[in-house]
Parts: structure tokens; sequence; C-alpha cells
């Protein structure tokens, strides 16, 4: 029920008679009544005194009805406020509809019966509370999803640098051969399940980016069979380690696409690691095909296996958010059902499509890209290619103020046979940067004291562009990435940073 006793109505009318009748009906049944005789003076009363609702008659001395009540929708100050138009003449169904349309939202003929000005009144109150209810609660919802995105971002960073050290760790213990074959399986055991931690940590930010249709593509021309062949280096072991044969079957010749590669190689990785995870025995194949000619030519990319299959009733909504072709209570197969959704997205934000198929449970599952190919697309020339650009015995200054990673990272840099300083903090490695000039600078984001932006900004206008500065963070997101640039950082990579990665990267910088 709504209370007249909390509710305050502008009475707008030029006629006294009329005008002192709607006041004393009102307020006879509680309401707060303010008056008003031209549209001016309305205007005035509802900036000042904000009431709830505005009876307010068509025909005034200055303006119209209809102009007060377009003025009152189309200041934000009065626009929420519920007008009631009022008219003492013949109304035709062309004037109702004006006043409608001009942002009314009732109206009444004069005379009319008190009970039914009271019962308009009270109808319109009780709209205002629930529109007022629900914009409340969008903005709750608003700033608990800016909460939640905060908490994600900040739930990425610290996961992602104790991931930083156990990956650089592993790396360097990938460079010194195991005489144990139980040790060696156990480096295996923990370099995969830190790339699936990395893998999770990266798909649980990028759904809250779908979400909220915020995420981006860095489009350049890539070589689709480059991207498959960097995911088979890590899918290939990973599978074999389950006991599962790999088929791989890809055409010799390039095939060109306007592509993220970097959103592809997470397309393929999740249909990889999908069909490794859900396959108990038998084998996984990946194959890859041209279809059509010139404009229509598409690659199709087909990952298959012969795993748990999906079942009839869950195959229509397999790419739906949460997704999942395991419901066993035990959730054996593991995954945060985002995975797929993920694929669906990006294949289509690349101008593809994506189709799952199976036969039904324990029949196994395939799963069909299709992505348009470029054309007429020159191979771009590299006059660096298949030579060694490598500079051995650079000089490295390396911020980062997690000791454990710090130690790490330091230790596979000498291990690559670099000169490596280090800081905890941005005030340290800025010193120790100007003081010592060395060639390449590692800096972390999120440092004690001067973050590792302001690092940048003062390298850059002191020393110029004789450093090259690489952003290492476990803030990811192109937001970051965009930030880092204009701060002054010629590459940005998220943590963890696989080793051979870093390794390529400091060969080319």
């Amino acid at each position: 029920m709504v209370d007249p006793k909390l509710a305050t109505v502008l009475n707008v009318n030029d006629d006294d008679a009329n005008r002192y009748l709607v006041n004393r009906i009102l307020e006879m049944a509680g309401f707060k009544v303010l008056e008003a005789a031209t549209g001016m003076a309305a205007l005035l009363m509802a900036e000042q005194h904000r009431p709830d609702v505005i009876v307010l008659d068509v025909k005034l001395p200055d303006i119209s009805g209809y102009e007060v009540c377009e003025r009152l929708r189309a200041n934000p100050g009065t626009a929420a406020m519920a007008v009631l138009h009022t008219s003492a003449t013949f109304v035709t169904s062309d004037k109702k509809v004006r006043a409608l349309d001009g942002g009314a939202d009732a109206y009444l003929t004069q005379p009319f019966e008190a009970s039914e000005l009271i019962a308009t009144v009270k109808s319109l109150l009780r709209l205002r509370h629930a529109e007022q209810a629900a914009r409340l609660r969008a903005e709750e919802l608003a700033e608990m999803d800016r909460r939640k995105d905060e908490f994600l971002a900040m739930l990425a960073h610290e996961l992602r640098n104790p991931l930083a050290a156990i990956m650089t760790a592993i790396g360097i213990l990938e460079r010194k051969p195991a005489d144990d074959p139980k040790e060696s399986r156990m480096r295996g055991i923990i370099q995969r399940q830190t790339h699936h931690l990395a893998r999770l940590v990266d798909d649980l930010l990028d759904v809250s980016r779908i979400t909220r249709d915020r995420v981006e593509l860095r489009l350049s021309r890539v070589d689709l069979l480059a991207v498959l062949q960097q995911v088979l280096q890590v899918a290939r072991p990973m599978a074999e380690s389950r006991g599962l044969g790999v088929e791989v079957s890809l055409p010799r010749e390039p095939l060109w696409v306007h592509a993220d590669a970097t959103r592809l190689e997470q397309v393929f990785t999740n249909l990889l690691d999908n069909a490794s995870k859900y396959t108990d025995g038998g084998h996984i194949s990946l194959r890859v095909e041209h279809e059509g000619v010139d404009g229509s030519a598409k690659a199709v990319v087909r990952v298959k296996d012969t795993g748990i299959g999906i079942p009839a009733d869950v195959l229509p909504y397999i790419f739906d958010l949460f997704a999942q072709a395991d419901t066993s209570l035990e959730r054996s197969r593991g995954g945060l059902g985002i995975g797929l959704t993920l694929v669906r997205k990006l294949v289509r934000m690349h101008g593809g499509e994506v189709h799952a198929f199976s036969d039904g449970p324990g029949r196994g599952s395939e799963f069909v890209v299709k992505l348009p190919l470029l054309h007429e697309v020159a191979v771009p020339a590299d006059s660096g290619k298949g030579t060694d650009t490598r500079r051995n015995g650079r000089r490295i200054l390396l911020v980062e103020d997690n000791s454990d990673a710090r130690q790490a990272m330091r230790d596979l840099l000498e291990l690559w046979g670099h000169q490596v300083a280090v800081a905890p903090d941005g005030l340290q490695g800025l010193a120790l940067a100007l003081t010592q000039s060395p060639e390449l600078a590692l800096v972390d984001i999120g440092l004690p004291g001067m973050d590792g932006y302001r690092v940048a900004e003062e390298l850059r206008s002191r020393v110029g562009q004789r450093i090259r500065l690489v952003a290492i963070t476990g803030y990811g997101g192109p937001e970051g990435h965009d930030r880092a640039l204009r701060a002054g950082f010629d590459r940005h990579l998220v943590k963890p940073v696989k080793p051979d990665e870093l390794d390529r990267l400091i060969s080319t910088l």
C-alpha cells in the first residue's frame, strides 16, 4: 500500500475553482499538496520541490500542459516524476494519444469522481515506487558487478604470481636431465597442471568480459597452421600422458586468416584439452581442411575424440555458460563449464562458426570450427626467417616484488647466459636502471611504492629508447595492455610466462 502522508502532489490548473476542488480532494486523502496556475510556475515548483506526482491540466495560459510534460521529461532532475494530465473540455482519442506520447503516465477528463482521481494518483505512486526500486536494484547490481570484476582481477593477479614462480622454476628443471624416471614424470605433472591452472584463471576472467561484451581482438594476418602447431606442442604431451593416441592431419600450404593469434590458440587449446579430458581410452584427432574458393573459402578444423560423448538432451546447450557434459557427482573431469562458451564467442567474433556433434554417451564427440580465409593474401616477407637472432649475454634488469618469482626468473635468465640485476620495488628498479644502464628491463606492474607504469614513464623520460621495456604482470586484459604501451613498454606479457616464450621475446628485442 502507498502511504499518502509520505507523498507530495503538485496540482497545476489555471482555473481557481477546479484547482481548489482538486486540492481539497487530495488533501482529504492525506496527500501533501502544492499548487501552480501556469506552466512556467509548474516547472519551477517541480524543480524546487520534486513532487511525486503532478496533476497537470492541458490548457494553461502561458504554455500548454503538453509542453510542460515534455520539458519535465527532458530535465534529468524531473524526468522520473509521474504526470497525470487532466482536461475540462471534450477530449478526443488523438489528444490522449498526444499526451501519452509526450510523456504523460495517465489521462483524466473533468469532471471526474474524487475516488477516480485518488485511485489514479495512488496507481501512479505505486508505479513510481516500483520504478525507483528497480532503478536502485539495477544500481546495486551494477556496483556488485564492478566489485566482482575488481575481485576477479585481483584474484587473477594473486594467482598468477605463484604460478609464474612455479612455471619459471620448472623451466629451469627441464633444462637439466633427470636420471630418475619418476622425477621426470613429476616434472611433467607440475608443468601440465601449472598450464592448466593458468588457463582456468584466464577463462575465469574472460567469462566476465564475455557477459559484458568486452572481449577485444587484436587482429592481424595469421597462419592458422602455425597457431595449431603451437597448440599441439602443449596438447599432444598432455593427451599422450593419459595414454591417448593423437592423430593430426594438416595441409602443407599455409591457411591465412585475419585473426587474433592468441585468441585462436585459446579456442583450439580448449577444444583439444576437452577432447583429452573427456576421453579415457582410444584417441583424439585434429584434422584441417580447405573448403570453398575465393571469397567463400574457409578453413575447417575438426577436433574429434572417442570419449564419453554428449547426451542428446545436453548437445543443444553444450556451448551455454556453465554447461557440463560430465554432470556426475564426483566431477572427475574438472573444469568450470565456461571453456566452450569462450570458444563460441571467440569463433563468432572472427566471423566463423562452431558446431558440436555426438552420437550419444560413450560414442565420442566432434567439434567443427569454420573460419573465413583471406582472399589473395601474399605470404609476408621475413628476411630473418630461419636465422638465429639471439643475443647472448645481455644486461637485464628484473623488477619483481614476489621473492620466489624474482629468484626463479633470475636463475632462469642467468642459465641462459644473461647478466641479471634485480630489484624488489619500483624505486630501486629505477635507480638500478639509471646507474647500470641495462639493455632490457623486465618490470612487474603491481610494485610497491612506484608501480611499473611509472617506472616505464620515468625511464622513457630520462633515457629515451636506449632501453627495451617489457611489462610482466598478473593483471591481464586489453586495458592493461594498452596502458602499458602508452606508459612506454615495448611488450606486455601476462603471468605466468612460458620460459620458451620469454626466451624468444628476449632474443628478438
